[in-house]
């Protein structure tokens, strides 16, 4: 439906997001890992840390030769392999352009327990959807889903430059594009649960990372863009002017 590219929320309480990037760089060599294996290696891996619903709820077992870490462990290991490039990279750009915000707003060591408990959340609806499914659950599309739906309360207003369609480049409020997105996953949770995307994944993640930003921000930090976000640009203007700006993409690209 849309592509994001940058937002205009600049860093309030933290200098870098580490966790975020850390989080992408962690992907990444996972995947180059099992991109530049043999495929066998690539399945072992799939099937020894992908969250097997049908293994967690006991309608199979799982080859003791192919158990990398507890059965239990799949809940957040899953989150972190990908099933080919364009996977791992749509992943990693919705973590890239809203994860530091959301880092940001709850401080590094939080977000990285929020971001486990998304993933964690979003498995277990999967699992729940289709408990005697036997085919890996792969992805971070749960763990960002969670953080879709934090920045979605934080920042509603601020506009994100996003490719509608997959092609045309517009400035839109945050509300707009999540709002849409958000629809269409339990939309096709309720249309499409043979599919190939795990739209149960999408819609836990969701549902856990609306409800543990609330609890989870700093102190202070408001919901629903509650101050109003100032680019670089119209600082400088007088107060008087600077009361009515509103945010506007590329004052802080990415």
């Amino acid at each position: 439906m849309f592509i994001p590219l940058h937002d205009a929320v600049e860093l309030k309480y933290i200098r870098v997001q580490y966790v975020t990037i850390g989080l992408i760089a962690l992907d990444v060599l996972v995947w180059l890992f099992t991109a530049l294996t043999s495929p066998d290696v690539a399945e072992h891996t799939s099937l020894g840390l992908g969250f097997i619903p049908a293994v967690i709820f006991g309608y199979a077992v799982l080859d003791p030769s192919l158990a990398i870490v507890p059965d239990d462990a799949t809940f957040i290991t899953y989150s972190f392999l990908h099933l080919d490039f364009w996977h791992l990279a749509s992943n990693m750009l919705f973590l890239w352009v809203f994860g530091d915000n959301v880092e940001d707003a709850l401080g590094h060591i939080k977000f990285l327990i929020f971001y486990l408990i998304c993933a964690a959340a979003g498995a277990a609806l999967h699992g729940l959807v289709g408990p005697s499914s036997e085919g890996p659950l792969i992805g971070a599309s749960g763990a960002i889903s969670g953080v879709v739906a934090a920045y979605f309360l934080l920042h509603p207003r601020v506009r994100v430059w996003v490719l509608v369609l997959f092609r045309i480049p517009l400035p839109l409020p945050a509300f707009i594009p999540l709002t849409l997105w958000i629809v269409q996953q339990f939309a096709m949770l309720a249309l499409d649960l043979d599919g190939m995307v795990s739209w149960g994944a999408h819609v836990g993640g969701i549902v856990a990372g609306g409800i543990l930003v609330i609890f989870m921000r700093r102190k202070g930090v408001p919901l629903f863009d509650r101050t109003i976000v100032t680019p670089k640009a119209v600082r400088t203007q007088p107060a008087a002017n600077a009361a009515i700006a509103v945010a506007e993409p590329g004052s802080n690209p990415r």
